[in-house]
């Protein structure tokens, strides 16, 4: 393990300290350690009984970031269903002005970082189900691991008052060095057991495709998305920290993330990115079109090539891709777009996809990215308002962060943000799981029921399901 000069941290606090008392405002102090090799899996553990209900993970598909956070030092959040995307631009901004920032290193994902997300719909009537979770919400972790091609960083962030002394960072000093100390412990968890499953008014919602495919048939919409909700139930408390972990060994070419908030936790394996940013650059991801993977290799390839060429499958593919571009034209200067969809095979499904390479605006920020992809017609459908307004008013279920947008936003702008499906929210001894499907003109509604049956699998086997 790396030394960390803890007389830095003093030294730096009361320059904070004295800034603070300066400007008549508490401010933030940010350092960043470079450390020895850190399990990621470890440090998340390691915060359970000190930082429950205040942790997250982050891990792309390719690990190229990962990161972990610990304890909250900033929250923003907001109900406000308006401008969102850039009231909470405006208080990260707020709060990062005058912070003190101890960065040597130039890779991303280090120093001051937002971590959460966006719901789906916040006109959409919130129910008890999400009521742990704002419509807008993100945390500035305590300390928080970054693992970045391969190299560990410590960041410890801590927001001092003018009324704060040397007092404040002996006590962070202490609990930094149990912190990383209690990382040699083994954790010894015992898996909740799982006792029953039950479907959320699966027929109302077989009857909701069926009315929506009638209305495609005359008016304007082309596209619905239409998810629900399996609910399920445990004789003991579900442990985020063991789901993370069969996330991690099942679903590991997927986005991992977990977020916790008030004592329920938000957790999935998604293939699916919105967009990432770095400096100019800009990548997102067109991932509409989807079909069971096979048995044996030749089953498998055969079922891969039935969707490249299936027609309705195409289509709504299209439309994703159409929209995405349309969306980033208005804030890149180019487009990269290769003519045809390939396959994404991860463990239970194959999806189209299409990846979209941009050089974006010095003005586009990520959040501005964010706000015109959300949500991309694989979510919500085409065209995209219309489709959310029948969202809103035919789907029983209040979709809170599933189908949304998470993910992260360093203080220099640069980040990532998925789309948080193959998800489930985790409460006390029970958990929601979440799937949906496209709608479109000529669905039928029992083949959309089978293909978000087959959309729970992931999180169900994560939570001991079959």
């Amino acid at each position: 393990m790396v030394t960390i000069q803890e007389t830095e941290l003093k030294e730096r606090g009361l320059l904070a300290v004295r800034t603070a008392q300066k400007l008549g405002q508490p401010i933030l102090i940010s350092e960043v350690h470079k450390m020895d090799t850190i399990n990621p899996l470890s440090f998340f553990n390691s915060g359970r009984e000190r930082y429950l209900g205040e942790r997250f993970y982050w891990k792309d598909p390719s690990e190229e970031v990962v990161l972990i956070g610990l304890g909250i030092s900033k929250q923003i959040q907001s109900d406000q269903a308006t401008d969102r995307f850039f009231h909470v631009e405006e208080e990260w901004s707020k709060f990062l002005k005058d912070s003190l920032i101890f960065n040597p290193y130039i890779e991303n994902g280090l120093g001051p970082v937002m971590f959460g997300g966006f719901s789906f719909d916040p006109l959409k009537v919130k129910t008890p189900l999400w009521s742990k979770y704002a419509d807008s919400l993100f945390h500035v972790p305590k300390y928080m691991l970054t693992i970045v091609e391969g190299q560990t960083y410590l960041t410890t962030n801590i927001v001092c008052t003018p009324n704060d002394d040397y007092t404040l960072f002996e006590k962070v000093i202490s609990e930094r060095v149990q912190l990383l100390t209690s990382l040699e412990h083994e954790f010894d968890i015992n898996p909740a057991k799982l006792l029953q499953m039950k479907e959320i008014s699966p027929l109302q919602w077989k009857q909701s495709v069926d009315d929506v495919v009638e209305d495609l048939k005359t008016g304007s919409l082309k596209k619905v998305v239409l998810a629900r909700e399996l609910r399920l139930f445990f004789d003991n408390h579900v442990k985020a920290d063991l789901i993370l972990e069969n996330l991690y060994n099942q679903q590991r070419n997927s986005f991992i993330f977990v977020f916790e908030s008030n004592g329920d936790c938000f957790l999935g394996a998604t293939p699916e990115r919105l967009v990432k940013k770095q400096g100019k650059d800009v990548f997102s991801t067109c991932l509409a079109g989807s079909i069971k993977r096979g048995k044996t290799e030749e089953e498998d390839n055969i079922l891969g090539q039935t969707l490249l060429n299936d027609q309705k499958n195409l289509n709504e593919h299209g439309f994703v891709v159409e929209m995405i571009k349309e969306a980033l034209e208005e804030s890149c200067e180019e487009i990269i777009l290769p003519d045809r969809p390939q396959l994404l095979k991860i463990r239970d499904i194959q999806h189209l996809y299409t990846p979209v390479i941009g050089k974006c605006q010095k003005d586009a920020s990520l959040l501005l990215l964010v706000e015109r992809l959300h949500p991309t017609p694989a979510l919500g459908g085409l065209p995209k308002q219309e489709a959310v307004e029948k969202i809103r008013h035919v789907e029983e279920l209040d979709r809170g962060f599933y189908a949304a947008p998470l993910g992260w936003v360093d203080y220099r702008g640069n980040g990532e943000f998925s789309v948080s499906i193959r998800s489930g929210l985790i409460q006390g001894k029970e958990a929601s799981l979440f799937a949906g499907c496209g709608v479109v003109a000529n669905s039928d509604s029992e083949s959309e029921y089978l293909e978000t049956s087959l959309k729970f699998r992931p999180m169900l086997r994560a939570l001991g399901g079959n």
